[in-house]
């Protein structure tokens, strides 16, 4: 394979090929495929595709985070993010300061199941060994006991002498171990947070039942096919976000040798690739099986439940949405 052809395996997987995503189902079908997907370019670069790229269906002048109020479409590119969001088609994780890191919901529990707490209904305690702060613990249960709830509540509720940014800590402690998740945006109120396992208890509970080796597995084995092929240090540049590069390695080695990984040379460099790509690829692009611990998940996920009803194809408009990525 020559880094051209990898170029443009990874332009059609990742729909920067002017095949733009512009309604819902769309935009359910492009997470469900690459497994996680940033919002916005990330700087400095981290391979991964990006929503706000597959919306455009171009590679060609993205804006990253800090620029994307210049951005037309950056709106409307929001507002469809939060209607994944609220279908939890998706969800979000605290990865990447001021950008969004999305996880689809076949893959969720999994990423859960890396990074997320293993006692989510149990309140954890005060002290000097405790994972959080004070002020993340106090937080916590109000949120638990008065959400879905604003942030300017929720400071109320602490004390008006809690600074902004101290709250602002607090939330980030309690997301990035997916304690709380954002359920949603009003106008006159900003963002409203709510206990994850109240948003979405089947994938909190999917998840804590979810072994640290196999959930890093299967998210490696995920990640190589959305990037087509990628290089050892590429892969745990990304993955030292979650875990240690030793786990990592380990998990690439188990997926080695189950024979769910294997070698192809690119442009003069070795690169991992999923066992079912064949070493020459052909010219139209098919995508790879899904990785063995998450096709009948991925299957069940595609279905819509009694409760969640399937969504009609339609164009999106572009309304307000959340104006920061993160806390107001």
């Amino acid at each position: 394979m020559h880094d051209d052809q990898l170029h443009e395996l990874r332009r059609e997987r990742w729909r920067l090929n002017g095949r733009a995503v512009g309604t819902l189902d769309e935009a359910r079908e492009f997470i469900d495929t690459v497994g996680f997907c940033l919002l916005y370019p990330q700087r400095p670069p981290v391979l991964l595709p990006t929503f706000i790229g597959a919306y455009k269906g171009s590679e060609e002048k993205l804006p990253t985070a800090q620029m994307a109020f210049a951005d037309r479409d950056a709106r409307a590119v929001k507002e469809l993010m939060v209607r994944l969001l609220r279908e939890r088609a998706a969800f979000e994780a605290n990865i990447f300061p001021e950008n969004n890191f999305i996880v689809s919901a076949a893959v969720f529990p999994f990423f859960y199941g890396l990074v997320g707490d293993r006692n989510p209904r149990q309140m954890p305690k005060a002290g000097s060994r405790s994972e959080y702060s004070p002020l993340a613990i106090h937080a916590l249960q109000h949120i638990k006991t008065s959400g879905p709830i604003p942030k300017h509540r929720l400071r109320e509720l602490l004390g008006g002498d809690i600074s902004e940014a101290a709250l602002d800590r607090a939330l980030e402690e309690l997301w990035a171990r997916l304690r709380i998740t954002r359920v949603d945006y009003k106008p006159d109120e900003g963002v409203f947070w709510d206990v994850l396992f109240r948003w979405a208890p089947e994938a909190v509970k999917e998840g804590v039942q979810v072994s640290l080796v196999e959930a890093l597995t299967a998210l490696v084995s995920k990640y190589v096919d959305c990037v087509v092929a990628v290089s050892q240090e590429e892969l745990e540049q990304l993955f030292s976000h979650f875990v240690g590069r030793a786990r990592v390695r380990e998990a690439v080695n188990a997926l080695q040798a189950a024979r769910e990984l294997s070698f192809v040379h690119v442009g003069g460099r070795v690169m991992l690739q999923s066992a079912s790509v064949p070493a020459s690829p052909p010219q139209e692009f098919k995508p790879a099986r899904e990785p063995r611990p998450l096709r009948s998940r991925m299957r069940r996920a595609s279905r819509p439940g009694p409760s969640q009803p399937a969504q009609t194809s339609k164009k999106v408009a572009a309304p307000t949405p959340p104006e920061d990525s993160h806390h107001e």
